[in-house]
Formats: structure tokens, sequence, C-alpha cells
């Protein structure tokens, strides 16, 4: 799956559930990156095995949203030719419907049709390049969620035009999350926090006798400088980041942008998270906080360039007092 915000994953979300009892951590590799299972529970085999059983679920639904399996759902719609439908699994067709709500939303910022567009603008290595006239006007073409119809009663998808190079990376680990979450609700483990790869983070119920679980976020490029502290519950953070040097496309523009430095959303699930932290890297600061005033269920933290080379934090929706600490 393709990388959040076309860049290598970076743990900003640091947490130390050290002193918390009862407390049990289950890794796994999956989607090119680390998934743990944080849990409350007395019964430490019990909560092993629903750790496990979520994984398992896990791994199920990379093998629908991969663009690499060539068996996967998202293999099938970029070799999928104009005009014919095709039945897709649940997975799948839900993450293309909080893909197309969140590209709605955010005016273009967030679109998983990006594909041609990403590799036009950088070359094997993924170093950046500038593409001929002819590759961009092709890339642009075959870009945009509106050359996507979802057809709700029969769970299908056909395309305007082809081909179109769908990649649900940007929001594929974040609805990883919030699956393993319900399958650990059905095995009643209730208390667990679960992220992949520190960059999509959802907590259920808080560790008994805390408010929360205990997240903090910090600075990409200074880990000791802490820019909010969470008490997360019922609640799921995700960031996106760039390394420096390097661009983000705006598929809105179908150029590369400055964008922000890092930026991070906290939203009532992981999916909908990880799809805009994704477009608040695209989004101007002004475009953020106009979406975190209509929408009141949803902050923003968002790291911006300065024109003298610096940075400054820049923080939207209802942060609660005491939280942001930068």
């Amino acid at each position: 799956m393709n990388e959040k915000a076309n860049q290598p994953e970076t743990p900003f979300v640091n947490s130390d559930w050290a002193s918390v009892a009862d407390v049990h951590r289950f890794a796994h590799q999956a989607m090119a990156t680390t998934f743990e299972i944080v849990v409350q529970h007395t019964d430490k085999l019990y909560a092993q095995q629903a750790a496990h059983a979520a994984f398992d679920e896990l791994d199920r639904i990379e093998g629908e949203l991969s663009r690499y399996a060539e068996t996967s759902d998202v293999a099938r719609i970029n070799h999928l030719g104009a005009g014919e439908p095709l039945q897709l699994g649940l997975d799948t067709f839900e993450c293309l419907k909080v893909s197309q709500r969140i590209h709605k939303q955010s005016g273009g910022a967030f679109d998983v049709t990006v594909g041609y567009l990403l590799d036009c603008w950088r070359d094997e290595d993924k170093k950046p390049r500038v593409p001929s006239d002819d590759e961009l006007k092709f890339a642009r073409a075959h870009t945009g969620m509106n050359l996507l119809r979802l057809d709700e009663k029969r769970f299908t998808i056909e395309l305007f035009i082809s081909p179109v190079r769908v990649d649900l990376g940007g929001v594929g680990k974040g609805y990883g999350v919030d699956q393993m979450a319900e399958l650990l609700g059905e095995w009643d483990v209730d208390r667990a926090l679960i992220h992949g790869g520190f960059s999509s983070v959802l907590a259920m119920a808080p560790p008994e006798g805390l408010p929360g679980w205990p997240v903090t976020l910090s600075d990409p490029s200074d880990r000791s400088r802490t820019l909010a502290r969470l008490q997360l519950r019922d609640r799921a953070v995700s960031g996106s980041g760039v390394e420096q040097g390097t661009h983000i496309i705006d598929p809105r523009i179908g150029r590369p942008v400055e964008g922000k430095i890092a930026a991070w959303s906290l939203t009532p699930d992981a999916a909908t998270g990880d799809a805009l932290s994704t477009a608040f890297m695209i989004m101007t600061p002004e475009e953020v906080a106009k979406y975190c005033a209509a929408h009141c269920d949803v902050r923003a933290l968002l790291i911006v360039p300065t024109d003298d080379g610096a940075q400054r934090v820049f923080s939207a929706g209802a942060w609660r007092d005491g939280e942001l600490v930068y």
C-alpha cells in the first residue's frame, strides 16, 4: 500500500504505558509497518488470543486493499476497463466511501486516484523528477474521484475512463485499526489502544482509574519537543508528514506543493483520521480551520514552514484546556 502523504511513516505519537497495571502489548507486521495492540486485561492469555484474532483480520483486509497483490480488489480496479462494473468486497467499498466523503469535504485535497500523478513526479527510487507535458497531461486526465462511480446497492465500482490508478494507502491503515477494534469488542476486550506504525492510533475505553490512554504528539524534527498531551478515549489520532527536501502532490493542481512539515487529526474513527491528516498536509491553514469549524468532532495540529525557513505550529478545532503545550 502507498505511504501516507507519499513518504515513509514517521512515529509522531509517543506514549508511556509502563506504569499502567495489567497492560499487555502485542505486535504484528502488516501494511509495511508494525501494528500494535495495547490491552489492559487480567488474563494475558485471553488478551493474546483476542489480539491474534484481530491481527488475522488485519491480514485479511490487507489482502483486499493492497495494490501489490494481483488478486486484490485494488489491483482489479487498476486493471479495469471503462464502463465495466466490478463487484467489490465490503472492506474496499467502505474505504472508497470514506475516500469519496473526505475528497468532497476537503475540496479535492484527498484523492485516492492520485497514483499516476505521484508516479510522473518521481522516479523509480521515489526521488523527485519533472515529467514531460504529455506525461502530466495523461496523469491529470486519469486522476479524480469523479472518474469513479460507486453503486451502494450492488457494491460495485465503474470507471468512466481507464486506466485509473487507485491507492488506498491513505485510508487503509486507519480502516484496519477500526476493524481490529471492532473485533476486540466482540471478544469483550474493551480497554485497548491500537496503532499502525504510530501514525494511525485508536483508543478504546481507557485503563481502569485513568481518564484516557496517555498519548503525546511530538515534533518529528525534535522528538524531545512535545506539542500536545492527550488522554485519548474513544477517539483516533492520525499523523502525516514529509521528510526534509521532499514534496507532496496536490491533486487539485496536479503539481508538487511545499505543504506542511507535519499534520495531525483527531477524529471519532481512524479511517477518517488517516484521510484527513493526509488532506491537512495539502490544505492551507485557513482551509483546515474552516473544516474544523464545520466539523466540531475534528481537531487539527499543523507544523507549517515559514518564508524565512523556520516553522510555526498551528491548531484548529476545539482543543481542551491543557492539551496543547507548544
